[in-house]
C-alpha cells in the first residue's frame, strides 16, 4: 500500500508517462483522466478540476467544478500499456473547490458505510462471481451479436474458445495485484464466469471496477466484445453478478443470521441500484436468476444461499444483482440493509428448501418477489426509509 512519497518516487523512478486519475459515475461506468508526472504533487495538494455538469448525476452547470485528489493506495500499474510509455492508474475522492467531499462520490459514501458498520462492531467482506459473454466484432471493431462459441457450462477447449481470453485476464489482473479465484465457461453461448474471493470491502468494490475494465480491454486486444449487460441473448442465460458476504462481529456474535435477515426486508428498495437497466428485469426469474425474496442453504433457486462452507470461507451469496450495478452503491446499500438487521436483532425467517422454479402457484403465490421492471424498483427506491436515513444523496431524478 503506498503512501503520497513513494507514489512520487516511484513514477520518476519508473518512468512512468502517464497518470490515470479514476472515478466512477452514479452508475457505476468507469471516468478517468490522465496527467503527465508533472502535474501529480499538484493533484496531491490540490486536485485536478473537471466539469461535473458532463457527468450524469452529478451537478448542473451553475457549480460544475469539482476536483479529484488521488488515493496513492490504490496506485497500479496498467499492464497491456508498454513498458516504455508505462501507465499508472489510481482511484480518486472528489471534492467541491472549498475542499468540502462532493456527496455523489459514490466510492466516499461507500467508505461511510464500512465507517458506520465498524463503529458499531461489524466488519465485512466482499467478493464478486462476474459473468460476461464475449462477442465478435464487425471489420469496424464494433460487436455484432454473434457469440464466440457454442460451449456450454464448464466446457473446455476446443468447445471453449474463450479460455484464452479468461486466462490472460486473469494473468493481467494478477500483475496488478489483483487475485481471482477461478474462470469458467458459463451456460451461455459464449458467456464466461470470473469469481474473486472475498476481501475488504472498499478494496473489493475497486478491484470490481478494475475488472471489468481490464476485461474489456483483453477482449478489444483477442477482436473481441466483453459485455457485461444483464439479457445480452434473448433466449439465453443472462449476466449475474453474485456478491459473497462474509459478516463478523468484534464481540463475536452470531450477526451473520440477523444481517441476511435486514437484506431480505430491504431488497425491494434497493434492487433499483442493484439491477440498474430495463432488460434487468427479463433476466430475473428465469435461468437461475431468482424472483423470490426468500433463502435457503445450498440452493441456486433462492435470492440469498448460504453455500456449503466451514470457517473462513462461511458466507452468503446475493444472486439478484448483476454487472451493470456501481459496487460502490451496492456494497454500501446491501451493508446499511444489513446493519439495520444487526440493530434491530431481526430474527433470520425460516429457509425455504425448495426448487422455486419447479414449484407450485401454492408455494409461490405467498412469497414476496423483486419488483418487475425497473420503474417498480425505482419508485420502491423513492419511497425507501432506508435510503433516505443512510444515502439520500442518491435519490435524484
Amino acid at each position: 500500500m503506498y503512501r503520497r512519497e513513494e507514489v512520487l518516487s516511484y513514477c520518476q523512478e519508473e518512468d512512468v508517462s502517464f497518470i490515470r486519475l479514476v472515478f466512477c459515475d452514479l452508475a457505476g461506468r468507469q471516468k478517468n483522466i490522465s496527467i503527465l508526472p508533472s502535474e501529480l504533487e499538484r493533484a496531491f495538494e490540490y486536485g485536478i478540476s473537471f466539469d461535473a455538469s458532463a457527468i450524469d448525476g452529478f451537478t448542473d452547470e451553475v457549480k460544475s467544478d469539482l476536483f479529484l485528489i488521488p488515493d496513492p493506495s490504490t496506485l497500479s500499474v496498467v499492464p497491456w500499456r508498454s513498458v516504455q510509455d508505462r501507465v499508472v492508474m489510481m482511484f480518486c475522492n472528489i471534492y467541491h473547490p472549498d475542499g468540502t467531499p462532493f456527496c455523489r462520490d459514490s466510492r466516499m459514501l461507500l467508505k461511510k458505510a464500512v465507517e458506520f458498520a465498524k463503529e458499531r462492531g461489524v466488519s465485512c467482506s466482499f467478493g464478486s462471481e462476474f459473468e460476461f459473454y464475449l462477442f465478435e466484432t464487425d471489420e469496424n471493431g464494433y460487436p455484432t451479436r454473434t457469440p464466440l462459441d457454442r460451449a456450454g457450462y464448464m466446457d473446455s477447449t476446443p468447445e471453449d474458445r474463450g479460455e484464452n481470453v479468461r486466462r490472460n485476464i486473469c494473468l493481467t489482473l494478477s500483475e496488478m495485484g489483483i487475485q481471482p479465484e477461478s474462470s469458467h465457461h458459463e451456460e451461455g453461448p459464449g458467456q464466461n464466469e470470473i469469481d474473486f474471493r472475498y476481501g475488504e470491502t472498499l478494496t473489493a468494490a475497486d478491484n470490481a471496477v478494475i475488472f471489468k475494465s481490464v476485461a474489456q480491454n483483453i477482449a478489444m486486444q483477442d477482436g473481441l466484445y466483453a459485455d457485461f449487460s444483464p439479457k445480452p441473448l434473448a433466449r439465453e442465460s443472462g449476466n449475474g453478478l453474485h456478491i459473497n458476504i462474509s459478516v463478523k462481529s468484534s464481540q463475536e456474535k452470531n450477526v451473520q443470521d440477523p444481517f441476511i435477515e435486514g437484506v431480505l426486508r430491504s431488497m425491494r428498495e434497493i434492487t433499483a441500484y442493484l439491477n440498474t437497466m430495463p432488460q434487468s428485469y427479463l433476466r430475473l426469474g428465469e435461468k437461475k436468476a431468482p424472483r423470490y425474496i426468500t433463502w435457503s442453504s445450498e440452493n441456486r433457486s433462492q435470492l440469498i444461499r448460504i453455500p456449503a462452507a466451514k470457517g473462513a470461507y462461511r458466507r452468503f451469496e446475493l444472486r439478484s444483482p448483476d454487472p451493470m450495478t456501481n459496487p460502490y452503491l451496492a456494497y454500501a446499500l446491501i451493508l446499511y440493509a444489513g446493519m439495520e438487521g444487526v440493530q434491530n436483532n431481526y430474527r433470520l425467517r425460516k429457509p425455504l428448501d425448495e426448487n422455486l422454479f419447479k414449484a407450485a402457484p401454492a408455494v409461490t403465490s405467498r412469497l414476496d418477489v423483486l419488483p418487475a421492471t425497473l420503474e417498480e424498483a425505482r419508485l420502491c427506491a423513492a419511497q425507501s426509509e432506508l435510503i433516505k436515513r443512510y444515502m439520500p444523496e442518491i435519490l435524484i431524478g
